[in-house]
């Protein structure tokens, strides 16, 4: 990775340039690059390479109208150069703390996610095999390999942020890359409340909730925010707990010491040698775990998942890809039937009513803004259909002339069938905590 931006000693970046005026300099600099120096070599760095670019920067920055010192304008250079051999034209976004995803489609649209918003960057690429090098120095650095062959990866780079690549044949317009970064501090509870993603009273009902060992179900769509919620939830676990992790792409940020964490593993170039979810699911329940948290359910694990939270591993956690809490519960379902046991229906319903006790619906409004907008709870079963209620809701009324998402979180006054159940664990609900309000938010 590159250096991080130059300082001075008043903290200020050189020249008076705010930050990202500061990463737009340095991209318009990669840009010049790209047209004068040879790319090849950037595959196979060596001193003779860094030192014709670190000449061609310097006469370059030298040309800069901006106020830099002499000594600034030489850490800029060596910034550029380090850039040039790490991940290129993308560095900057890189170390931008505001881009949360970095979405590239060919050599010449690179888009960023921030504050939940699109944009369209200024970065390019000199033409499609420029994208290849770089992609294959990324997932080379994991221990993977893509080519024709084999034209897709998921990898994880070194700060851990999740790498998808796609090429042609099955990508029809080029190359194609997408990094989902995370940040570098961990969201608290605080961060959600300022953000108005839920109130204060749903935080103290989640705070209960995971301290009692209730098995919960965190639903919602693509960057809805559902793993940042998991890591905020899994901070209210005890750290005399043993807690297991499985994941396809290690995300989670746990706080706790004693953390094992698994992640799954792709086929080699033969085919061979995966290992699913499911298989760590199995093998996590030989590991004497207290909690078991899955990162994301998606297959046949779901099965293994609900069995393990029936059999003495309450309290676990999970993701799920849906809209509502009863999608959710129609997809776990389904997820579970993947394992063929030939199970009826009925039977794996009443699996997931013993084993989930509270649904969090999540979801990303078009101004960026998250919300959590249900806290529902698994009641029973009324024949064979499952039964909810709704404990929090948020209402999503208009949007602002300025586009801001306006709405009102509304406690439905309904007093949980699990109150019993924390009180057996040593936590008594707060009296008001239930009682029927709203809150305007906006």
């Amino acid at each position: 990775m590159a250096s991080a931006v130059p300082l001075s000693d008043d903290g200020k970046i050189p020249g008076g340039l705010d930050f990202r005026t500061y990463q737009e300099l340095k991209i318009s600099i990669h840009r010049f690059l790209l047209d004068k120096i040879d790319l090849k070599k950037i595959s196979a760095p060596d001193d003779a390479s860094r030192s014709q670019i670190h000449a061609l920067l310097q006469d370059v920055v030298a040309r800069l109208k901006v106020p830099f010192s002499g000594a600034d304008r030489e850490q800029l250079a060596l910034e550029i150069v380090s850039e040039v051999f790490g991940l290129g034209p993308l560095e900057p976004l890189m170390q931008d703390p505001s881009v949360t995803d970095i979405l590239i489609n060919g050599s010449r649209e690179v888009y960023v996610e921030r504050g939940g918003v699109l944009e369209e960057t200024k970065v390019i690429f000199k033409d499609d095999a420029h994208l290849v090098r770089l992609v294959q120095r990324i997932v080379s650095a994991a221990g993977r390999r893509i080519d024709e062959s084999s034209p897709m990866v998921d990898a994880r780079l070194a700060d851990g942020s999740r790498v998808n690549v796609i090429l042609p044949p099955l990508a029809i317009d080029g190359p194609h890359l997408s990094i989902r970064r995370f940040g570098r501090h961990a969201v608290t509870e605080n961060d959600l409340l300022a953000n108005q993603t839920l109130t204060a009273p749903m935080v103290g009902l989640l705070q209960l909730a995971v301290a009692a060992r209730l098995n919960i179900v965190i639903s919602g769509g693509t960057g809805s925010g559902k793993t940042t919620l998991l890591n905020v939830l899994s901070g209210y676990i005890s750290p005399k707990e043993r807690i297991v992790t499985i994941e396809d792409s290690a995300e989670l940020q746990l706080k706790q010491r004693h953390v094992v964490r698994l992640e799954c593993r792709p086929p080699n170039a033969d085919g061979k040698g995966a290992v699913q979810a499911r298989q760590l699911v199995i093998n996590s329940l030989r590991m004497r775990p207290n909690r078991i948290i899955v990162g994301e359910v998606r297959s046949e694990e779901a099965l293994d998942m609900l069995q393990a939270m029936n059999t003495g591993h309450e309290g676990s956690l999970t993701t799920i890809h849906a809209n509502s809490p009863r999608d959710s519960l129609v997809r776990l379902e389904t997820m579970a039937m993947m394992a063929n046991l030939n199970l009826a229906e009925k039977a794996i319903r009443k699996q997931i009513v013993s084993a989930i006790s509270l649904v969090l619906q999540v979801a990303r409004f078009s101004d960026g803004s998250r919300r959590v907008t249900h806290i529902t709870e698994v009641t029973g079963m009324e024949g064979d259909v499952i039964s909810l209620q709704d404990l929090f809701l948020f209402d999503r009324q208009r949007v602002s002339a300025d586009g801001r998402t306006v709405g009102t979180f509304t406690a439905t006054g309904i007093r949980p069938k699990f109150a019993e159940k924390l009180k057996a664990a040593g936590f008594d609900l707060p009296p008001k905590m239930f009682e029927q309000t709203s809150r305007s938010w906006s």
